[in-house]
């Protein structure tokens, strides 16, 4: 009897979690044990299935680099999918692995703050959290950094502009003096 009442509580408990769509597949199971394993087989299929996302998804970790022009928070986002997804199939990698592989994934214009990181740190003990907060520091004091740079080559670039335009009046105004003293030359010896 304590066996039905338990089954019948987690078959309640099921249903009741599950949208329309998913009770529709699951209202004929007789047992707790079988709606559970239609839903596991439903969403995460069957072991082979299994197997073949985690080795989409451990190439697809082996392979991630940082992309051109992608910040270290988008490219923090694409890595922690993957490696959710290798959790939510029973794949975990170590957090210092983790470190690593960022550290790894950096564009070149990275070398010197990864070798900062190293140096600094024991790669093994520290949380994805502390590095993707010192990347993210150090990306805006590159940003801030680039845009005081663009504006000095700007106002460089408006100096020289004016520069120029004063010159070009310089050698109007010469060109126009000489031409009126050309006129009142002509004047005179007529």
């Amino acid at each position: 009897m304590k066996k039905i009442s338990l089954n019948y509580k987690a078959k309640s408990i099921l249903c009741c979690a599950l949208r329309k769509k998913e009770f529709n597949r699951i209202s004929a199971c007789k047992s707790a044990m079988e709606i559970w394993e239609k839903l596991r087989i439903t969403y995460e299929g069957t072991d082979k299935v299994k197997e073949t996302r985690i080795d989409i998804l451990v190439t697809q970790y082996e392979r991630f680099q940082m992309q051109q022009g992608e910040s270290i928070t988008q490219m923090y986002s694409r890595f922690t999918d993957i490696t959710n997804g290798l959790a939510g199939l029973g794949k975990t990698y170590q957090m210092g692995d983790m470190v690593r592989k960022i550290l790894r994934s950096l564009l070149a214009s990275w070398t010197p703050k990864v070798t900062a990181i190293e140096e600094a740190n024991d790669l093994k003990v520290m949380s994805l959290e502390k590095l993707i907060g010192s990347l993210m520091d150090h990306e805006i004091n590159m940003e801030r950094l680039g845009e005081s740079s663009s504006r000095k080559k700007h106002s460089n670039a408006l100096k020289a502009e004016e520069d120029e335009s004063e010159e070009g009046s310089y050698s109007q105004e010469s060109m126009n003096s000489s031409e009126d003293e050309e006129v009142m030359m002509s004047k005179r010896l007529q």
